[in-house]
């Protein structure tokens, strides 16, 4: 047997040698050791080493850990169970498994990793429970590795490579035999896949599947993003091709099938930069004080065959992408920016909700219906917001109509509970490089809010349809867009949180924990410095959608029924529930597979949440990429976060994000009160707390990180 770890040095404590004694024992499961080969094994050569080691074992002894199988001699006491779950690496080198069945996450040491990576599912053997110490084990299988693809740069030596990785995953640098760099060099992003992993090296072993580019280049970087949570960054040719080949005419005789409202004044009504669109508005006067209001969204499932080349790779998709420069479709772009869109002008085939309302934006009633479009006028958000403020304009009297019902559907709705999160989003102004040159924001108004409460209408009406019982119609298995209620217990810590910055979370009734309590939270801290800070804390107190064939309604909407249905040419769950609604509104059509759907919606979950990851890790690339160009410089911030390991702080003037390390706050010792969410000082007593206002100095942005550090400028 091989020594491990050689003589201490120095003299040992009780705590480390616990460690050495319980790490020994592991590797040599199912053997007996005497004190002679553990005295040796752990180089303990002094008297008081080896005095100390006896009382371990003894110890050990009595906490079931060990048995003492013969005077002096030794073995590890039969293992639990076993026990599979997910992964979960930690910087410290104490890892944890979160079973798969709930309940307490159990501690792995780095050493029983056995090469596992955050989000694997892997299989862990149970250590014998020592007393005062949380469950134990060893991970004995890898059942599946959840990433097998890294994103880095190369550095090529004469006999080797290597890959260098940021990632959070993989905690070691991959090492490439040069036979498979695949034309690499040094500097280059690439992406590589694990072939092996020995488990007597600490390196893993790969190849390059990808170049990227050189490091820094604005494309290279958007690609190494997309690559780094495994989403495509070009579209497969052999799909394209077959978009290509799609006819593009619209035939007499599928016009004669759908409903015809070419004749009715329509307009979309999109971000100034869109080019797939996919919902319109058509509207008419009925009599005096009704409308007829028509949502219609582009008909992808006439063009997309379920089962097809294009259809099981937008389902692999799931959802288009959406990073700071580009987008990533969910469709090839013949589909998503020339068929499908409903672009001014050209006819098109829809699915379509009609309703007829009144001036109190009721619904008398509506009908679905398959229909055929030709848009009048395509609207910026701007355009609109420009003649409904002025009052002038193409199309004045039906924008106004429409956002007198949009703005009364909207108050019903947060009368009825729905929770007002109103947060601006970030965007670049960047040169042709790619490089920003500025950030700004854009907030919802009129125009957003408009186009938001018809669509809202629309997916409501369909999620009814379908989904309401009644004395004609069973509910069918359906796509709903479901959003649970918060946790209590996180809505009673939200209300302490923000009682100690000074505001109050309670509803009429006195309940903490109603929509009416948070949105009278969210309209008190409307203008003040702390705003921003409660929002993103407050959002993080939700739960999140999800797609699901279990309706629980929607929380966040106050609906009871929900879908989507408007956005088919982005979102593949909009093609399902289009397809859905083709089957089902035929007589006597029988409900299609639970199971199915249920792995459908699952999927469709997981992508948006990597989707969503992705995106804000481009806005937080750009952020760093512009702060990099500001060292040295000094701005108001605003404290959004406090750990024990430093302050986190937000720029007021555009957002981003930095963290102020405790290493560098050097006029005191300062201590994290988590009661408080605080820093304080123990010799002066000053206090760093959520919200204070402060000034800082951009220390250091790290681009490979995408982290910025900063420096609190101190104008005492």
């Amino acid at each position: 047997m091989a020594k491990h770890g050689g003589k201490p040095k120095g003299r040992i404590n009780k705590r480390a040698l616990v460690e050495m004694v319980v790490d020994l024992f592991n590797r040599h499961e199912g053997e007996q050791l005497g004190t002679k080969v553990i005295f040796k094994e752990l180089g303990l050569t002094s008297t008081s080493a080896r005095t100390l080691c006896i009382t371990v074992l003894d110890d050990l002894v009595f906490e079931g850990y060990l048995l003492e199988t013969s005077f002096r001699h030794y073995a590890l006491a039969e293992r639990g169970s076993t026990i599979c779950g997910t992964f979960c690496r930690n910087r410290e080198g104490y890892n944890l498994l979160y079973p798969e069945d709930g309940g307490e996450p159990i501690i792995i040491a780095e050493r029983n990793s056995a090469h596992a990576l955050t989000d694997d599912y892997v299989r862990v053997a149970l250590f014998a429970t020592r007393r005062g110490r949380g469950r134990e084990g060893e991970v004995i299988e890898i059942i599946k590795r959840a990433h097998d693809t890294f994103v880095g740069v190369l550095r090529v030596e004469k006999y080797y490579a290597l890959l260098l990785t940021e990632s959070r995953i993989m905690p070691h640098d991959i090492f490439i035999p040069r036979e498979h760099l695949k034309g690499g060099r040094s500097g280059d992003k690439a992406v590589v896949k694990l072939v092996d992993w020995p488990m007597d090296q600490r390196n893993p072993v790969g190849k390059v599947v990808d170049i990227l580019g050189k490091e820094g280049d604005n494309d290279t970087e958007m690609n190494a993003i997309l690559a780094e949570f495994g989403l495509p960054y070009v579209y497969p040719e052999v799909v394209e091709q077959v978009a290509k080949r799609l006819p593009d005419d619209i035939t007499a005789d599928e016009i004669a099938k759908r409903e015809d409202f070419r004749d009715i004044n329509t307009f979309t009504i999109d971000p100034v930069d869109a080019k797939d669109f996919d919902d319109a508005l058509s509207i008419r006067t009925l009599s005096d004080g009704l409308w007829e209001i028509g949502v219609h969204i582009a008909d992808v499932s006439h063009y997309v065959e379920e089962g097809g080349i294009i259809d099981k790779e937008a389902f692999k998709r799931a959802t288009s992408i959406y990073l700071v420069d580009r987008t990533i479709p969910m469709l090839p772009e013949r589909l998503c920016n020339f068929l499908c869109s409903l672009r001014p002008n050209e006819d098109k085939l829809t699915y379509s909700v009609i309703f007829t309302i009144n001036e109190k934006a009721e619904v008398k009633n509506y009908r679905i219906t398959r229909g055929v479009i030709n848009s009048n006028r395509r609207f910026s958000y701007e355009e609109v917001q420009e003649i409904l403020t002025t009052g002038q304009g193409e199309y004045v009297e039906e924008l106004s109509v429409l956002n007198k019902l949009a703005q009364t559907m909207r108050k019903a709705r947060f009368v009825a509970g729905a929770i007002d999160f109103q947060q601006a989003s970030v965007h670049f102004r960047l040169d042709e490089n790619g490089k920003p040159l500025s950030v700004y924001f854009s907030e919802s108004n009129e125009s957003h809010q408009l186009i938001e409460e018809f669509m809202l209408l629309a997916n409501r009406t369909v999620a009814e349809t379908i989904g309401k019982k009644t004395a004609k119609n069973n509910p069918k298995t359906f796509v709903y867009r479901v959003h649970d209620r918060p946790d209590p217990d996180k809505l009673t810590t939200l209300a302490r949180f923000v009682g100690k910055l000074g505001f109050k979370m309670k509803s009429t009734s006195g309940r903490v924990t109603s929509p009416a309590a948070l949105n009278n939270l969210l309209h008190e801290i409307k203008g003040s410095k702390e705003q921003n800070v409660i929002e993103q804390i407050s959002l993080r107190t939700m739960q999140k959608a999800k797609y699901s064939t279990e309706n629980i309604g929607h929380f966040g909407l106050a609906f009871k029924y929900y879908t989507h249905f408007t956005s088919p040419i982005r979102r593949y769950p909009d093609l399902m529930v289009h397809r859905l609604l083709n089957k089902y509104l035929n007589l006597n059509a029988r409900s299609v597979s639970v199971a199915k759907y249920s792995d459908y919606c699952e999927h469709c979950s997981a992508q948006e949440q990597v989707a969503a990851n992705a995106e804000r890790a481009s806005i937080k690339y750009k952020q760093v990429e512009f702060m990099s160009e500001h060292i040295g410089d000094v701005y108001d911030a605003v404290i959004s976060g406090v750990t024990e390991w430093g302050i986190y702080a937000e720029i007021n003037e555009n957002k981003c994000e930095g963290m102020i390390p405790m290493r560098t706050l050097q006029d005191d010792y300062y201590e994290y009160d988590d009661a408080n969410y605080c820093l304080v000082g123990r010799r002066t007593h000053k206090r760093y707390s959520i919200g204070d206002p402060l000034q800082i100095r951009i220390a250091r942005a790290n681009l490979d990180k995408r982290q910025l550090d900063f420096e609190i400028v101190d104008n005492d």
